[in-house]
């Protein structure tokens, strides 16, 4: 299959938050006299960040108020220090554009947090579609019928492009097929479907409509 359009979603795909997210989330628990390190983290938040800062305070046994209140800092301080590019996005995104195609955002982040990640990054996309718009969050695939809807684009025309299993359940809802983005070193347990490691692994899957 070939696709001119792509579905990102945004955290740990389109810009690389992972990295600041586990430290933080570390040095809270590390803090309050809990022993862990890193990939254990790491492996907590690939499923969700949310069930990671649940599962941390009950290992930590300290309220989520402490992981909640850092990580709110953590979100407010890419205002000035946002957290990178993923490396290959801005490849992929040009290629994206040379081709006719739209460069489309679905994410579980709240549209102000969003925003301030892509205006800081440099980043120009399409179209956007956030939970604080009043949709359910992934895997609830309304945000990605929404963006396909709006776009007026097929489901066959554009390839969603996430790191959790819940991207992938959410885009194939609606008929996209799903490239999980993988951390080396830190395996997600998906059932099935293409896997990369690096963004330019997309570029073959581009090409101009005939």
């Amino acid at each position: 299959m070939s696709y001119r359009s792509i579905v990102w979603d945004m955290g740990g795909t389109l810009i690389d938050t992972y990295p600041s997210v586990d430290r933080t989330l570390l040095d809270v628990v590390t803090r309050a006299g809990y022993r862990t390190d890193l990939l254990a983290v790491a492996r907590l938040t690939r499923r969700s960040i949310d069930s990671a800062i649940v599962e941390l305070a009950r290992r930590a046994g300290i309220d989520r108020s402490e992981l909640d209140g850092a990580y709110a800092d953590l979100k407010r301080s890419w205002q000035q220090t946002p957290a990178p590019v993923m490396a290959g996005a801005a490849v992929v995104m040009d290629r994206v554009q040379a081709i006719g195609g739209r460069n489309l955002v679905v994410t579980n982040r709240d549209r102000e947090s969003a925003a301030v990640l892509l205006e800081a990054t440099g980043l120009a996309v399409d179209d956007m579609v956030c939970v604080s718009d009043g949709f359910p969050r992934k895997p609830d695939p309304a945000m990605y019928r929404e963006i396909l809807d709006r776009n007026r684009l097929a489901p066959t025309a554009c390839l969603a492009v996430g790191d959790r299993p819940i991207d992938a359940e959410a885009a194939r809802s609606v008929g996209l097929e799903c490239v999980l983005l993988e951390t080396p070193g830190v395996p997600v347990r998906w059932d099935g479907g293409r896997r990369i490691n690096r963004l330019e692994e997309l570029l073959p899957l581009l090409t101009p409509a005939s």
